[in-house]
């Protein structure tokens, strides 16, 4: 095991870094079915270590030239700081149209060598670009293929479980993230992941923004708008977005996430599950969850 002989795999960790040696190592993977079905990729402990290596390397050069409203897997950002950030948007705009979408296998869809050109216009440094090379051409080659030089033309997708996917998305979709702030001069954007909403005064104006950005999105990145999740409303019917559904003036689980932590209760969660429900709920569906936590208790002992 890695972390038994740690010191020792650590030093030829480094001697293969530093002698561009590296070779990343398979994938082990499952499935989980918790909100739709997902392949997860694991890599080995060995793999991680260089993963957060490069993690950190890359969000040092990149994070301060994404947009502020641009909140998954960065400091100071996240989940709740999306959703807060989403009902203040419509706190503000209770009157407009709300275009929310996502994109279509995002991560299995991702074009490989594009997101290595968006990198090497930089990144200029050579130990790094081939540690780049290794990692995101990691993903989806066989066994036969570890010799083919040019493995990155025309391969799609990144791993879902990697740290260093979590950047990969962000760079990715940072052009994106700039057209639609820059060129097409929207006020009220924020993306989480590869989902995203626009907000504008009226439908009108959100069907040529959504014109415009689904365009882009196919001709510069090869990616296409998931139809499911592609719909444009008014604030207050209530917005259905990272497991809750936002209005202007107030928020609550969405039915699905509703349904999971009264059907999941158990002691080890009980904690996490109250407060992930006083955080996106009134006060009357507060004291409903108590009531059940009560009721637990009172079955289990």
């Amino acid at each position: 095991m890695f972390s038994y002989y740690l010191e020792e795999n650590l030093n030829a960790l480094y001697f293969d870094l530093e002698n561009k040696k590296y070779k990343h190592g398979a994938y082990r993977k499952f499935v989980v079915t918790d909100n739709k079905r997902r392949e997860i990729s694991v890599a080995s402990i060995k793999n991680r270590v260089v993963h957060r290596l490069l993690y950190e390397y890359l969000n040092e050069i990149y994070d301060s030239t994404f947009i502020f409203d641009a909140w998954s897997c960065r400091k100071n950002k996240g989940l709740l700081g999306a959703i807060e950030r989403a009902q203040n948007f419509l706190c503000q705009r209770s009157s407009s149209y709300i275009w929310r979408s996502d994109i279509k296998k995002f991560f299995d869809s991702v074009n490989q060598q594009i997101l290595l050109d968006t990198i090497f216009r930089k990144i200029k440094d050579p130990k790094a670009l081939i540690l780049l090379r290794e990692i995101i051409g990691s993903y989806g080659m066989g066994q036969n293929e570890r010799e083919r030089e040019s493995m990155c033309v025309t391969r799609k997708g990144m791993p879902i479980g990697n740290l260093t996917s979590q950047i990969f998305a962000n760079i990715y979709l940072n052009e994106f993230d700039r057209f639609i702030k820059h060129e097409l001069k929207v006020k009220n954007y924020l993306r989480y992941g590869d989902d995203f909403i626009i907000i504008a005064d009226n439908s009108k104006q959100l069907e040529k923004i959504r014109s415009s950005a689904i365009e882009f999105l196919n001709d510069k990145f090869q990616l296409e708008i998931n139809k499911k999740h592609d719909i444009i409303i008014k604030a207050k019917q209530g917005l259905k977005f990272l497991g809750v559904v936002i209005f202007p003036n107030g928020r609550k689980l969405n039915k699905r996430n509703s349904t999971r932590v009264k059907e999941n209760l158990k002691l080890k969660n009980i904690s996490s599950y109250s407060g992930l429900v006083k955080k996106h709920s009134q006060i009357k569906k507060i004291k409903e969850f108590n009531w059940i936590i009560l009721d637990y208790y009172d079955n289990q002992f």
